[in-house]
């Protein structure tokens, strides 16, 4: 298996190869895609930042999901998700986005989301922000391993979609 540091070095790669930049906008796995991220050496030649916006004013406020997003489909969904991802975009430079919202537990779920439901997204600017990618997981263990989980998934989906705009 791929290790979290190979796919960060190849996703730099892909990004410096087509001249982009990344930002991530996190929920549920608290900066750790960042974190991961900027443990490289030179990440910061293709890594624009992060949003970590854990609670809902943060996601309308930073990240611009409208408030009948939030309050008709909740923040761990489909439709969330994908405006972090393009709210990141619109909110700085970078031209590729991960946006990541989900309940790593042990508590927080419920019949639509329980524990461990994950949702990710991937968004593009060319030139104006949109979604072309969004999924659910739905991941086990403690809450250390789902947002683990989650961050090899986002780097995954990341590298995904870079190697198909090769």
């Amino acid at each position: 298996m791929t290790s979290n540091i190979q796919l960060i070095e190849r996703i730099g790669r892909a990004l410096t190869a087509n001249a982009l930049t990344l930002v991530t906008a996190e929920s549920c796995t608290g900066g750790l895609i960042a974190a991961e991220i900027t443990a490289l050496p030179g990440s910061s030649n293709w890594f624009e930042g992060a949003f970590v916006t854990y609670r809902l004013a943060a996601k309308q406020r930073l990240l611009g999901v409208s408030r009948e997003t939030l309050a008709q489909h909740g923040a761990v969904s489909e439709p969330t998700a994908r405006a972090m991802a393009e709210g990141a975009l619109g909110a700085c430079d970078a031209r590729i986005s991960v946006a990541v919202t989900g309940v790593a537990g042990p508590d927080g779920g419920d019949l639509l989301a329980p524990v461990g439901t994950v949702w990710f997204a991937w968004a593009v600017a060319d030139p104006s922000p949109r979604c072309v990618q969004a999924s659910a997981h739905r991941l086990s263990g403690s809450r250390a391993e789902v947002r683990q989980q989650a961050v090899g998934i986002a780097l995954q989906g990341l590298l995904a979609i870079l190697d198909d705009a090769d």
